[in-house]
């Protein structure tokens, strides 16, 4: 192992588990109609192997809409925690909402702090924009550049796309994605899918099944027909999970990456 390399394991083994940063960003958590937390000095958590979660200053959240419940769990990083339902716009939302009243020594700020389920809660906002399925975590990165690499995807030994202009996605701890020109896809082979998921980083995905080969390849392709302002350039283009299909790269073979697509 070089001394560099060494360095780094050591780094990592010694990092904290947990750690927490304040953010400036204004965010809002919405339940029945009703912001129940509303607050410009949230904490970022975060925690190996998890999603970022927001922690809200106690102040900054409607205790009036909380009811304490009997529900507790422990975490050893962080301690033992109790939980809150929410009952806002005539609904009840069961232990939607967690705290750590009494934390472990290495997170003590997380004892002014509750935090919020983020797929029990009808909406969140960061500033005045919707965020979806979690947290926007800041040090994730998304960047798509232009690229006239050849690029040709075949399913059942079909090709079924092929460009020399695709537009290659980079996003933190992904494979890349190759988004391409619709004019560069057999739409004939594309068969429409109600599936529908939505992407902090992008925007809400439309998907398509591909019948090629004698076999519908279900939710195979799928286009952000109207992305965030952030990833604009990925508008209308189409994507193929290179986990299902056979990507060829300028005439090498991609290897299929190994994720919770595959």
């Amino acid at each position: 192992m070089t001394q560099a390399a060494e360095q780094v394991t050591t780094e990592t083994l010694s990092a904290p588990r947990v750690r927490t940063e304040p953010n400036q960003r204004r965010v809002r958590v919405l339940f029945g109609g009703e912001a129940v937390a509303d607050s410009s000095r949230t904490l970022y958590l975060f925690e190996t192997g998890h999603l970022p979660v927001y922690y809200f200053p106690r102040a900054d959240v409607r205790f009036d809409l909380l009811e304490p419940t009997s529900h507790h769990t422990h975490c050893p990083y962080k301690g033992d925690a109790s939980y809150y339902t929410v009952a806002a716009g005539g609904r009840r939302y069961e232990n939607a909402v967690w705290a750590y009243p009494d934390p472990i020594d290495s997170v003590p700020e997380l004892a002014d702090h509750v935090a919020f389920y983020w797929d029990k809660a009808d909406a969140w906002y960061e500033e005045d924009d919707e965020v979806f399925r979690h947290p926007r975590d800041p040090y994730h990165r998304v960047d798509v550049l232009n690229s006239s690499r050849h690029v040709q995807v075949l399913l059942g030994g079909v090709l079924v796309a092929e460009s020399r202009r695709p537009r290659l996605l980079f996003e933190t701890g992904l494979p890349v994605r190759y988004y391409l020109p619709k004019l560069d896809v057999r739409l004939d082979l594309l068969e429409p899918s109600p599936r529908r998921t939505r992407c902090p980083y992008k925007g809400e995905a439309v998907y398509w099944s591909v019948r090629a080969g004698g076999e519908l390849h279900e939710d195979i392709v799928w286009s952000y027909p109207a992305p965030i302002p952030e990833t604009p350039k990925i508008e209308n283009l189409l994507a193929f999970f290179n986990e299902k299909a056979e990507i060829v790269v300028d005439g090498v073979p991609q290897e299929r990456p190994v994720t919770k697509w595959s």
